[in-house]
């Protein structure tokens, strides 16, 4: 067995002992930390970008040695556990894709015009939703082997995806948000970011309505099939109505549990019990190791924010406001964007301020937490997003952020109105 099968074995361990660790025995959880450490060292070597990670582990060295010698204290339990539950979610959703991708249509000819462009942008948008990128990367794989990806499929790949983390409890931008703001309203959460993502849709199906340059009539997509998203719905429900009867048991967990349940149960259903063997093996194997990315971000994210966190409450520092209101979040939620611009990924922001805005109002900072997401990751030429079909599709970083600019201008003033509105009339 090579490193990369064995860092699979340990992250589905670590999913596992975390699960055991909520329900069953809390100190688990410290094992679980430690598993994924482990597999994110063996997969180090493997990564293809480490500078930026070992800029953020030597800063969390310097950070580390001032909190010594200060003598500060350092919750050494947290720096291996912050971001675990936000890790076992990340690793259920992955499972999801054996059973919840859908269908692929052999098509001749893309279908193209207006119709085609709705069909494919709620496509991508709501199988994005669940199974996360591979909707996206599905969609635009047969887009591309046509063609160059035009601007029209560009900022319809971008948005259409981008706007699921308003929302989306299954975006690990959710599990960030509930991770740092655990007391959060799960229901005006969902209502505001649904209401965002359907603005966000208009806004982008009126600018390549009205604007010749975008050839509506030209657009060709690839509309997914419908006849798969019982399983979203259906799990959808399940969590929703769970957590209704069991309030206290967080919603990362449920998606997390009920991910691998639908898994086992659907895939045998759907593969045969042989082949759901083999395909349940073959992805603990070769495609968790393949999380190296997200898993390694995250961790050394949580890392260094508790660190810096250790600092600013041992200089007992109070916060620069009085009280947390729209103002606040809104110029919160533009300091975000322009760090995401600037190559910071939106997980390093919050961990680092999560913990010193912990007293404040938990759902308009969860809010402010996914909106900064959402708008920075169709834009900023650093996101995960843009990054990877920059790479695949053989795009322009400069080209996607021109056209996406003034899009995240827009969403950013929708979200300041909307950040006054639930501060101002919801009384949360």
């Amino acid at each position: 067995m090579n490193r990369i099968n064995l860092s699979g074995i340990l992250i589905f361990l670590s999913f596992v002992t975390s699960i055991g660790a909520y329900f069953f025995y809390k100190e688990l959880l410290l094992i679980s930390g430690i598993l994924v450490w482990i597999a994110f060292a063996l997969l180090f070597e493997s990564l293809k970008s480490k500078k930026f990670l070992i800029i953020l582990f030597i800063l969390s060295f310097i950070v580390l040695l001032i909190c010594l010698i200060n003598g500060y204290k350092i919750d050494f339990y947290k720096v291996f556990t912050v971001n675990q539950y936000l890790i076992t979610l990340l690793i259920g959703v992955g499972f999801l894709r054996l059973v919840a991708t859908p269908k692929e249509t052999k098509l001749d000819e893309l279908p193209k015009g207006e119709k085609s462009f709705l069909k494919t942008y709620f496509g991508v948008h709501l199988f994005g939703s669940v199974i996360n990128l591979s909707s996206l990367i599905l969609v635009a794989d047969k887009m591309y082997k046509k063609a160059a990806l035009s601007n029209t499929q560009i900022i319809l790949l971008t948005r259409s995806f981008a706007s699921d983390a308003y929302w989306s409890p299954f975006f690990v931008a959710f599990a960030a948000a509930i991770t740092y703001a655990p007391n959060l309203d799960t229901f005006t959460i969902l209502i505001n970011g649904l209401f965002l993502a359907f603005i966000g849709f208009l806004i982008t199906y009126v600018e390549v309505k009205k604007d010749k340059k975008f050839e509506l009539d030209e657009f060709r997509g690839y509309p997914l099939s419908f006849d798969t998203l019982y399983l979203p719905f259906a799990l959808a429900f399940l969590v929703l109505f769970t957590h209704t009867v069991f309030p206290k048991i967080k919603v990362i967990i449920l998606i997390s549990v009920f991910c691998m349940a639908l898994t086992i149960i659907v895939l045998p259903i759907k593969e045969g019990f042989f082949n759901g063997y083999k395909k349940f093996k073959k992805h603990i194997l070769n495609e968790l190791p393949n999380m190296k990315s997200e898993l390694s971000l995250f961790l050394v994210a949580g890392m260094f924010g508790v660190l810096v966190g250790s600092i600013l409450l041992g200089l007992d520092l109070e916060l620069p406001f009085e009280t947390f209101d729209w103002f606040v979040a809104s110029i919160l939620l533009a300091i975000f964007i322009i760090l995401g611009f600037i190559g910071i990924h939106p997980i390093i922001t919050i961990a680092v301020i999560g913990d010193f805005l912990s007293g404040v109002n938990h759902t308009l900072l969860a809010i402010t937490f996914l909106m900064a997401w959402s708008t920075t990751v169709s834009t900023s030429p650093f996101s995960g997003l843009n990054l990877t079909i920059i790479a695949r599709y053989n795009l322009s970083a400069k080209n996607i952020f021109k056209l996406n600019i003034f899009y995240t201008f827009k969403m950013f003033v929708l979200c300041t109105i909307c950040l006054y509105f639930i501060d101002k009339y919801l009384s949360i």
